[in-house]
């Protein structure tokens, strides 16, 4: 071979995780993304619902490239309010705080997945504003509205995230 450069393309492997709980109110919004998201991702795009332990969150991400996360958040802003947070080199915002009844977060997931190498390489996460969190309560109009209009953001993200990384090598 001569000394051009050679080009292949990885395609990348992308995980969607709706986290919460259906059963307390708001906590419910990233379980209802993901319910609205089955049947409508490409076939090798990962989609799964966490409710509770973010410990295993780790083994869920190992070989995965790109990670979407949807979960409820409380920061005092107005219900429903969709925050679009791209971790690609940041934390979490400390405002931002998603909802958790663990003192193992998804912040916490997160920042331990990067300290073991372990993190992948593309985080997005969309925090959708709660109202209530009650045990039995229902979800609140405006994180129903919220939760669709996340999964259509998804859709498009996906698109992106699938994207092949271009690789440069010399010969």
């Amino acid at each position: 071979m001569t000394g051009e450069d050679t080009r292949k393309t990885a395609a990348r492997r992308v995980l969607v995780v709706g986290i919460g709980n259906p059963e307390r109110g708001d906590d419910g919004v990233g379980p209802a993304v993901a319910h609205r998201l089955a049947g409508r991702l490409p076939g090798d795009v990962g989609l799964i619902v966490q409710g509770g332990d973010m410990l295993s969150l780790l083994g869920d991400w190992a070989g995965v490239d790109a990670l979407v996360c949807v979960d409820a958040a409380v920061s005092g802003a107005s219900p429903g309010q969709i925050h679009r947070l791209d971790l690609a080199a940041d934390e979490l915002p400390r405002d931002l705080a998603p909802v958790s009844s663990h003192a193992f977060g998804l912040p916490e997931a997160i920042a331990l997945a990067r300290a073991l190498g372990e993190a992948p390489r593309r985080i997005v996460i969309y925090a959708i504003e709660g109202r209530c969190f009650d045990g039995g309560a229902a979800m609140s109009p405006e994180a129903v509205a919220a939760a669709e209009a996340v999964a259509g953001h998804i859709t498009a993200e996906i698109a992106r995230l699938r994207q092949p990384e271009r690789e440069t090598a010399q010969a």
